[in-house]
């Protein structure tokens, strides 16, 4: 197989196209290899949508219309221990500190052979999309996800090479997910 080709936001719009999912999007292609991330898409995400729960937005391939990747944003509020706090500085006295949450994000197994850095693309794509939403609409310290440990022991690795760390308050060895966050300032 060739090389595989790095996506880049400077490079992204050439192969792509990020858009929110919708009623009449074919989704059954897609296949990141975990039936509970396809399932989610193709049965709980319009729901999830329409419930005012989750927005799935998707990056698509431009040559061939199908689904590269996915995920779902929520707003969320993350409590951080006071070391925490003072890791990245905030002199706030409150424990809750607002953030978006990456609910899901899945990259079809397919185009991942074809494309490297969908993953990170997509979480700077979700930085961005928080960083809009503090600009113009409501605060977000943090980007924060639920790292899937049950099924990829790899993805924290994945995070944390992308800037999230644990978050200790949140902290359960017991949990099939990590809590961990990204400070986006």
């Amino acid at each position: 197989m060739s090389q595989k080709i790095l996506i880049t936001y400077k490079n992204a719009d050439n192969y792509f196209y990020f858009q929110p999912l919708v009623s009449t999007t074919d989704c059954k292609n897609f296949n990141c290899g975990i039936s509970e991330y396809n399932e989610y898409l193709f049965c709980d995400a319009l729901r999830s949508m329409n419930d005012h729960i989750a927005l799935t937005w998707l990056l698509t391939e431009r040559t061939t219309e199908k689904i590269v990747a996915y995920m779902s944003l929520i707003m969320d509020a993350i409590k951080l221990s006071f070391s925490e706090k003072e890791l990245h500085k905030l002199n706030y006295p409150f424990k809750t500190i607002p953030s978006m949450k990456i609910a899901k994000l899945a990259a079809d197994r397919e185009f991942s052979k074809k494309y490297k850095g969908i993953g990170t693309f997509m979480i700077d794509t979700a930085e961005r999309l928080a960083l809009i939403c503090n600009k113009d609409y409501c605060a977000a310290r943090f980007l924060t996800v639920d790292a899937d440990i049950e099924h990829d022991e790899g993805v924290l690795a994945f995070y944390e090479k992308n800037g999230f760390i644990p978050n200790t308050e949140s902290f359960n060895k017991n949990r099939k997910t990590i809590s961990m966050r990204k400070d986006i300032y």
